[in-house]
């Protein structure tokens, strides 16, 4: 009888430390997060009366801002100047739909919470308000992306390549951010059905879903720049190979073809074909280096990972795996002239520009520059990081040399204002099988090419089968490298010549 009771006495004493380490878990371990989880009901109540933090952009000018409600059940109501010029980048705080944006991955700042001590005093009794963020943004050059994209469905992506800062990204459709954080709940709730529409669009594109980092799009000849990157960096005896002029190349493994834009004829060495962007040459290149090579550059550019943009939903580019391509003869053809199963979001063009101006480094883009509590503290502030390095600084300066040569001699010739020295590569990607219907026309550019501090990558999907990459998103970038170019010169931003109206 003893020895059950002690066995008992042990069960409970044992049951009787579990309730006091849960209890030690939940009440002192946990309770920071459980504190600020937004599943938290307390949270939740609580912010329906609490204000947030301003987001700001470079100039310091207001893209989101708190007032005092006049209605609905808000004490606080979230307001967003530009509507949606920046809707997809700085988001939404919702009283249905949550956050968004920099609205979401920046939140812990923006709500009110318990802020750093300054003071002794602070630290006894802690001090709560609000932080404010300033961003990478730049209101001209965003509006001037708004304006050359002139209501078409497409992206415009726009950095810094020395630093990763974004200084605009811009697409359409867009939305109007105003709607989703309305004090009628009715006006909200509409707006919501309108945004995540994918109906309503000819192509599927919901206005709450980003074109520039959400979406992805077969890049086409732009993807000329990873095969000549994987050639230098490791395989560099193909760069002299000459291939013959021709306008059609058979495809191992199948009976089909790959032809030259327009049936031209075009060959010679890798410096010969990437000005005229020649695609059997380069479908050759691609199955004479082989699938894990022109898989493994592209990895190492980002594809098939995440980048570290500071925005929640972020979409990966594609590649095929070095697998895929052991069942598919013919992919490395398709995959080096960017068609078939090769996908990339504007971002992630525009992040192969920068690699290449930048000498071969891939700093990481970001939006956010610094953080500040409601007193001035600095609170946060980023210091530029690389994220990779993808190739070579050798195998960028040839690259960088030969998208020079399309700019003066090449698919782009006449595109860009020579003033600002600008090296490019276009991209004309087929769309439908196995009929094409339509193009999606790329352009990623940097300049100045000698000393390059503007990367972009436009991108304008669903084109007429007859329209390039040159004609139809050439004018956008070039405008806005004119753009950028006198922002970082303290000048006028649009209308900085003839080639690119005010």
């Amino acid at each position: 009888m003893g020895r059950r009771i002690q066995g008992l006495a042990i069960v409970l004493s044992l049951c009787f430390l579990l309730v006091l380490l849960q209890l030690v878990n939940v009440q002192v371990l946990r309770a920071p997060s459980l504190d600020t989880n937004p599943y938290n009901p307390r949270v939740a109540l609580n912010s329906l009366q609490q204000t947030r933090g301003s987001i700001l952009a470079a100039d310091g000018s207001v893209l989101a801002t708190s007032v005092p409600a006049t209605s609905g059940v808000r004490k606080y109501q979230r307001v967003y100047p530009y509507g949606p010029l920046f809707s997809h980048v700085v988001g939404i705080n919702s009283t249905l739909y949550g956050n968004y944006g920099l609205e979401g991955s920046y939140d812990r700042y923006l709500r009110t919470h318990s802020l750093a001590p300054q003071s002794l005093a602070q630290l006894l009794v802690p001090k709560v308000g609000t932080d404010a963020i300033s961003t990478t943004l730049v209101p001209s050059l965003q509006k001037l992306a708004a304006s050359q994209l002139a209501g078409r469905a497409g992206a415009v992506v726009v950095l810094d390549p020395r630093s990763g800062d974004v200084l605009a990204m811009f697409s359409n459709p867009s939305y109007n951010p105003n709607l989703l954080v309305s004090p009628n709940l009715a006006v909200e709730r509409a707006a919501w059905s309108a945004y995540t529409c994918t109906r309503c669009h000819a192509h599927g594109f919901a206005p709450l879903t980003s074109l520039a980092y959400q979406y992805s799009f077969a890049p086409g000849s732009t993807s000329k720049v990873l095969t000549s990157a994987a050639v230098y960096d490791l395989q560099p005896a193909l760069a002299n190979t000459y291939y013959p002029y021709t306008t059609t190349i058979s495809l191992p493994g199948t009976t089909a073809t790959l032809h030259n834009f327009g049936y031209g004829s075009c060959g010679g060495t890798l410096a010969m074909m990437l000005p005229p962007s020649c695609d059997t040459g380069f479908a050759e290149l691609g199955l004479d280096l082989g699938g894990p090579k022109l898989a493994a550059q592209a990895n190492a550019f980002g594809y098939n990972a995440v980048p570290p943009l500071d925005v929640p939903g972020v979409a990966s580019s594609t590649f095929p795996t070095a697998a895929q391509f052991r069942h598919n003869q013919p992919g490395p053809a398709y995959a080096a002239i960017g068609q078939e199963d090769v996908s990339a979001t504007a971002l992630q063009n525009a992040m192969v520009a920068a690699t290449i101006a930048d000498g071969g480094t891939l700093m990481g883009p970001h939006l956010v520059t610094q953080i500040r509590d409601q007193d001035g503290n600095l609170v946060f502030r980023n210091q530029p990081t690389p994220w990779r390095r993808p190739t070579t600084k050798a195998a960028a300066a040839q690259i960088n040399q030969l998208m020079q040569q399309v700019v003066t001699s090449g698919t782009a010739a006449g595109v860009f204002n020579p003033a600002i020295d600008a090296a490019a590569k276009t991209g004309t990607a087929q769309v439908g099988y196995p009929v094409v219907t339509n193009t999606h026309d790329w352009m990623i550019a940097f300049a100045p090419a000698t000393k390059p501090t503007i990367a972009i990558a436009v991108v304008l999907p669903y084109q007429e089968i007859s329209a390039t990459g040159a004609e139809v998103a050439g004018p956008v970038a070039n405008c806005l490298l004119e753009g950028a170019l006198a922002y970082q010169a303290h000048l006028p931003v649009t209308g900085t010549s003839s080639t690119c109206p005010a």
